[in-house]
């Protein structure tokens, strides 16, 4: 069975895992290729919570925000005294491309190592001539933008002609600014140095392609970090700083003169002033726009709207750092998928409890999620994890589910086992609450009422019936008699022959008062199956069968009872043979059931009862009072006998009380109606019979028994 339940937990698992490949290797499925889509999100959670890259205080970005395209208010002097303010002043952005040449005037003068542009200065434009003038002069510490417009097909669009002369792409001043971002969310993660005519147009490389870099490429090499580039056509990801390291100056800044030569806040890289220029000294200047109107802003896994510019400094500042990232390769992704999922069967295999195995799966994922973030943090290895722990996971608890519903049904089936031979609520005790209940097989003494039930003459119909018939006969009355029992939730204590044990609150109590007219319910249910099966019987020509039915109340001792060899739950003690006792007093007074005087009081205020003797039997000192059960109060059908039952009661009464002339008229009152009861005519014949011959004074209306 052990070996059949690890085949099936390995075709679970092999399972997931093969779900798993199928969203690989088929992402146009959309649920299946989500499992790999997470994976990048999860990727971008490591990108924002794991380790940043080191900030380069080096890059400084001027940008073109909104307070550089309105402008403060300057004086006429501030004016004057900055060429730059009064071009900036006179239209609206695009200015003057002589802006710019006074922009790296201004950078190199104060010491700047290099500037790039982040835009593409396409259409011709006033200060072109003066603009191409200073990209010659500064030529090897200057980069401009170029972008392809993919919208056209595939063309390029560059710097004007009178600012870089054709071919202006293979010129070390220019440099695509294009990212290239994920096609599934359009978020950029990774950096191409390279790209060729080819690639852009989807076809296939050749020696004969025009090979074009990316702007920061084209600065880095400027920068002397050549052998930090990848120089092939693949991304690389690399990993972004914090999103608030490179924060964006305003440009206009450099030429306010207050602001210029305000000095640097010596807690600050970077504030209210430039100190005369003496901040940027060699410093890298990206220059580009910042506004929210200019929207170039890009998503990328730290934000949504990361500014184009500040993208190009966390690209060069991961380069120089050399920290990219390294996705795990398509076959180690796989093979750790398989991995995780033969695990899972092991674990589940072998781990033994249900709940040790849950336990080691959440473990082993977490663990397997701090590696993922270590490996992230300290080499840049980006080990999958999204589809790896979905196969564990998946297969895991579906294979606990598995478990599960096969021990539900194993569990149901020993259950309906056990009960063909233990009572239904012993076998649920059991299986619900092992521990409990074989610790009370030690033995425990608990208040509890007792059912004893047997066939009237039984032992003369054996003598004469044909077996085979009497067996089918009684195993059909037992089966009523036990369902009746079990309805009530009753403890079939055990079959003695053809008599009946059964215990309320041995097992499992609603209380003492419940659990005895959950009893009284059971007598009267057997007594209402008997009446069906008898006029079954009668229409099959069976004889029918009678019964006596004891039930008492009080304190008994529960255990496993029994020899070394064999031993069984049950009860025992006075309350329990009074029970029995009461069951052989039935044909003595030739009624179904008695009650004894404890499980009466229980039960009084449901049911309906009659007055039947004080008896002492065997075995007692004590007389009991005893009575029988007619039915439940609310549900009483022959009003007439009850309320004829009151001039009985009061003829017991009397009897008791020694009158035993008015007994005998009231006796006779209630005969009159009822003439065949037995249990009146009992009684006028003791009236009557006290009535010529009145007893002793010691007589007290005991019946002793001196047999069983």
């Amino acid at each position: 069975m052990a070996r059949h339940r690890r085949i099936v937990v390995a075709v679970i698992c092999a399972f997931c895992a093969a779900v798993i490949f199928v969203g690989h290797f088929f992402p146009s499925l959309p649920f299946l290729s989500g499992i790999w889509t997470q994976e990048q999100n999860f990727e971008d959670f490591l990108q924002r919570e794991g380790r940043k890259a080191r900030t380069h205080p080096e890059f400084v970005f001027l940008g073109i925000d909104q307070s550089t395209l309105e402008l403060p208010p300057f004086s006429p002097e501030e004016l004057a005294s900055s060429r730059a303010l009064q071009l900036m002043t006179e239209r609206p952005y695009p200015w003057s491309r002589e802006v710019w040449a006074l922009l790296l005037d201004r950078l190199f003068g104060a010491g700047a190592r290099a500037v790039m542009f982040d835009f593409v200065s396409n259409p011709p434009n006033d200060g072109d001539a003066i603009f191409h003038e200073a990209l010659d002069r500064y030529r090897d510490r200057v980069v401009l933008g170029a972008n392809f417009d993919f919208s056209k097909g595939m063309q390029a669009v560059l710097p004007n002609a009178s600012l870089i002369p054709p071919p202006a792409l293979l010129d070390d001043r220019v440099g695509f600014v294009i990212f290239f971002s994920d096609p599934l969310d359009r978020k950029v993660r990774s950096v191409r140095y390279m790209v060729s005519d080819r690639l852009l147009a989807g076809q296939e490389s050749q020696p004969s392609q025009e090979i074009y870099y990316a702007m920061s490429a084209r600065m880095l090499k400027k920068l002397g970090h050549e052998k930090d580039v990848f120089w092939d056509f693949y991304p690389h990801q690399f990993r972004f700083g914090a999103n608030d390291a490179y924060p964006a100056q305003p440009l206009y800044e450099v030429f306010d003169p207050k602001i210029w030569n305000a000095p640097v806040p010596q807690s600050q890289t970077s504030g209210d002033g430039f100190g005369g220029g003496a901040f940027f000294k060699d410093k890298i200047v990206v220059v580009g726009a910042s506004s929210q109107i200019a929207h170039d802003f890009v998503p990328t896994p730290m934000s949504p709207d990361t500014p184009g510019p500040t993208l190009h400094i966390h690209a060069m500042a991961a380069t120089i750092g050399h920290d990219f990232l390294y996705p795990t390769s398509e076959r180690t992704d796989l093979m750790l998928v398989a991995a995780a999922a033969a695990l899972a069967w092991l674990l589940i295999s072998f781990a033994g409890r249900p709940l040790i195995s849950v336990i080691s799966l959440l473990a082993i994922a977490g663990a397997y999620l701090a590696f993922a973030r270590v490996s992230y943090d300290r080499t840049g290895l980006l080990v999958v994890v999204v589809p790896v722990l979905s196969a564990f996971l998946a297969a895991g608890f579906l294979s606990l589910g598995f478990e599960f519903v096969l021990e539900r049904m194993e569990k149901l089936r020993t259950r309906r086992t056990l009960e063909r031979y233990v009572s239904k609520n012993l076998v649920k005790e059991i299986l619900d609450n092992p521990d409990s209940f074989y610790s009370s097989l030690r033995g425990v003494r608990i208040p509890a009422t007792i059912l004893f039930s047997d066939i009237v003459g039984f032992t003369t119909l054996t003598e004469s019936a044909d077996p085979e018939k009497l067996v089918a006969q009684l195993n059909e009355y037992l089966s009523r008699m036990t369902g009746a029992v079990f309805e009530n939730n009753g403890t079939l204590d055990k079959f003695i022959g053809d008599a009946v044990m059964a215990v309320w609150g041995n097992v499992s109590s609603r209380g003492v008062a419940e659990d005895a007219k959950a009893c009284a319910r059971a007598a009267l249910a057997m007594r209402r199956e008997l009446a069906a099966l008898n006029e079954q019987w009668a229409a099959r020509g069976i004889a029918p069968f009678h019964f006596g039915i004891g039930i008492n109340h009080g304190d008994v001792l529960g255990g496993n009872i029994g020899s070394q060899e064999k031993a069984d739950p049950t009860v025992i003690g006075d309350a329990v043979n009074l029970a029995s006792r009461l069951e052989a007093l039935t044909r003595t007074y030739a009624v179904d059931i008695l009650v004894g005087a404890r499980a009466a009081e229980l039960i009084r205020d449901e049911f309906d009862l009659r007055s039947v003797a004080l008896v002492q039997v065997k075995g007692k000192t004590e007389p009991v009072e005893i009575s029988t059960l007619i039915g439940v109060t609310k549900d009483r059908r022959d009003e007439e006998f009850l309320h004829r039952l009151e001039t009985y009661e009061a003829g017991f009464r009397k009897f008791r009380e020694r009158d035993f002339t008015q007994a005998k008229i009231l006796f006779s009152q209630f005969l009159e109606f009822y003439p065949d009861d037995a249990l009146a005519k009992m009684y006028l014949e003791r009236s009557l019979e006290y009535e010529k011959q009145p007893p002793d004074a010691t007589w007290n209306a005991v019946e002793v028994f001196k047999k069983k």
